[in-house]
This record gives structure tokens, sequence and C-alpha cells, in this order.
């Protein structure tokens, strides 16, 4: 294993022109939307040049992946047709510099505001006091709702037989007390089971 800090000049490896404008193609042509303003890829490919410069081992494997790149076919990848290009991506999808640019993109290019914009997202509403009031009714690809009132659908029970209690209305135990015994009393005597029911019938005339 090699160790960058024993080679000082690696850390002096920097992306020419060519390289940039290469590494460009490759997001364009492994994250294609027609859309997308063309600053868009160029931001992304900027913020991948910056995280390659933070680490010497990132931008040798950048460096290294695009000669590799290069080698794929006899004509420049930047002259390639997309169907060419794509099929070249294709062939280095394993390697660990495309794993780097694929990475990097997925986390970044859809968290361009004029990305957001291109997709119809009007970006986080935390700051602008949430979506209650901006945006919360902007949807226009679902049906109208019906709301309507239902009338005569619920039978009308009367009033019950005991006091409800209002939200935060303290429990009065002589009030509760009381509705209970007259729910009892209105529900009636309660049906006699078991032996008791037994011992009923034989008082009243025993059995036929």
């Amino acid at each position: 294993m090699t160790y960058p800090a024993k080679y000082p000049t690696l850390n002096e490896t920097t992306l020419t022109p060519e390289a940039r404008a290469i590494l460009k193609r490759i997001i364009k042509t492994a994250f294609p939307h027609p859309d997308f303003p063309d600053e868009a890829y160029e931001r992304m490919t900027s913020r991948i040049v910056t995280e390659a410069d933070a680490s010497t081992w990132f931008r040798v494997v950048l460096t290294q992946g695009l000669i590799a790149l290069g080698a794929q076919s006899e004509e420049p990848f930047l002259e390639l047709s997309d169907e060419r290009a794509l099929a070249v991506l294709r062939r280095v999808a394993d390697l660990e510099f495309f794993g780097f640019i694929r990475r990097t993109t997925v986390l970044n290019l859809y968290d361009d505001p004029q990305v957001w914009e291109v997709l119809g997202y009007e970006g986080p509403s935390f700051d602008q006091g949430g979506y209650l009031h901006r945006g919360f009714a902007d949807l226009d690809w679902l049906p109208t709702p019906r709301i309507e009132a239902l009338v005569g659908s619920v039978p009308d029970t009367g009033p019950l037989p005991y006091p409800v209690l209002q939200p935060g209305q303290p429990r009065q135990p002589e009030t509760d007390a009381a509705a209970g015994s007259a729910a009892a009393r209105a529900a009636g005597p309660a049906p006699e089971s078991g032996t008791g029911a037994q011992a009923s019938q034989q008082r009243g005339g025993g059995s036929k």
C-alpha cells in the first residue's frame, strides 16, 4: 500500500480545464435532464472538484479515473455522442472514481435552487412561516374535495338519561352517582340467571 504522505507531489495534482470539461460531460451523461440549466451542472462540477481537493486520495482517484476513461474509446470522450458516452460510462461504472462522482452528484445536484425551480419544488418553508399559508392549497392535480352536510343521515336519538361532561368540566361524584342510578332505573331490572333464576321459578309455583 502506498501512502500519499510519502509522495508530496501528489498534493499538487490538479484538474486541467479539459479534465473539468470531461467531468461535466460525465455528470450530464449520467444524470441527463434536458431542462436543467447548464449552470447547475457547472456548479456540480465545481462541487466535485472541491470535494476532491479536500482529500488527496479522492483527488488521485479522480485524476486516474479520468485517464482510464479516456482509454475506453479511440475518440476523445468530449466528442462522443450521448449514446456512446453512456456506453463508456457503463464500462467504468464499478470503478472508484465513478462511484465518487455518482455519490457526490446524487447528494448535491438536486439540492440546487435552480433545479428546484425546474422540478416545481418551492424549497423549504420553515423559514417563511411553514406550509399552512404558503403552498398548502397549491396542488392543482388533485380533485376538489366534496364537503357536504349529511342532513338526515344521523338519526335523532333524543336526550341522554344522564348529563354529559363538557371538555374541561370537573367530575362531580354526587352527580355521577345520581346519573348512574337514573341510568340503571331507565334500563330496568337485570335478567336473572343461574341458580337464582331456578330458585325464583320454584318460589313462583315450581315445575309443571
